[in-house]
């Protein structure tokens, strides 16, 4: 459907419409994670606003992992946009290290806090994520502490789904239009089950094993003992080598897990919200 005649795609229609919106914070603190969803946000309000009128900002804290903190770091400077990072001690907060079903919701509630008073204090006017229309049908208690603290979300406003973020971002030329989700380490840990450093830096160390490996789609599911590893199937294959197979085990075990099993459902994003 063209409703304004002027024979454009859909996904056009919606990027005009997402430049209107963002024109319309006149000046924004942009939540930064550097996946593909807020790197497309902090690029559109990066020339729709100005350089002057938006800062990235980007949280450090024990559940972000070293190398997309890195990334995050990267794509602020090839952007050039204004970069903040903040500290947050949201594994401080007895709610949050509970690990309930609402994890999400304290943890994003301490980065909006922090977000709120860094935009007062520099003038900016609005606060923006990048959460898209996709996550309204997911579980994302963080999107509660988003509408908490008035919060905006752009890419919802305008009606960008997952798939509109990834073929605009193609469009523009950036680097993490194909970019797998990351989210927190928090989120290989199952629900209940207390988040503590060193279960977040043994997942960090797996995952990042296996990424060396070149398995780019993949998640270590913390169960104790058990890491129970999540593959793309089409990966599956390289797990008949009798070597590589031996390798990982070799590799997990050294960082702690007793027992490495293989999930035969293959990866899917959010498996452990089949349970909470």
């Amino acid at each position: 459907m063209d409703p304004l005649g002027l024979g454009l795609k859909p996904v056009e229609n919606k990027f005009g419409k997402l430049k209107t919106v963002i024109a319309s914070y006149g000046s924004a603190l942009v939540a930064f994670s550097g996946g593909c969803d807020s790197a497309f946000v902090l690029k559109v309000a990066r020339d729709v606003l100005g350089r002057p009128n938006v800062k990235a900002v980007t949280a450090k804290s024990p559940s972000i992992a070293g190398r997309e903190f890195e990334e995050a770091k990267r794509l602020a400077r090839e952007f050039d946009a204004e970069h903040m990072i903040v500290e947050t001690d949201e594994i401080a907060r007895p709610d949050y290290r509970s690990n309930p079903p609402e994890r999400c919701f304290f943890c994003k509630e301490a980065l909006y806090e922090r977000l709120l008073a860094l935009a007062a204090a520099g003038g900016f006017r609005t606060v923006c994520n990048g959460a898209n229309a996709d996550d309204l049908d997911d579980w994302r208690p963080g999107h509660r502490a988003a509408e908490k603290f008035s919060v905006r979300s752009p890419l919802i406003e305008a009606g960008f789904s997952k798939r509109d973020v990834r073929e605009h971002s193609k469009r523009l030329g950036l680097p993490t239009w194909a970019k797998p989700a990351s989210p927190c380490l928090a989120s290989r840990i199952p629900y209940g089950e207390a988040i503590t450093p060193e279960k977040l830096t043994q997942i960090e160390r797996a995952e990042d094993f296996l990424r060396d490996l070149n398995f780019s789609c993949v998640r270590v599911r913390h169960h104790g003992p058990v890491a129970r590893l999540e593959f793309d199937p089409k990966d599956f294959e390289r797990l008949r080598d009798d070597e590589t197979r031996k390798e990982i085990v070799r590799a997990l075990k050294a960082f702690g897990f007793h027992y490495v099993a293989l999930d035969l459902e293959g990866f899917r994003s959010g498996s452990l919200n089949e349970v909470k």
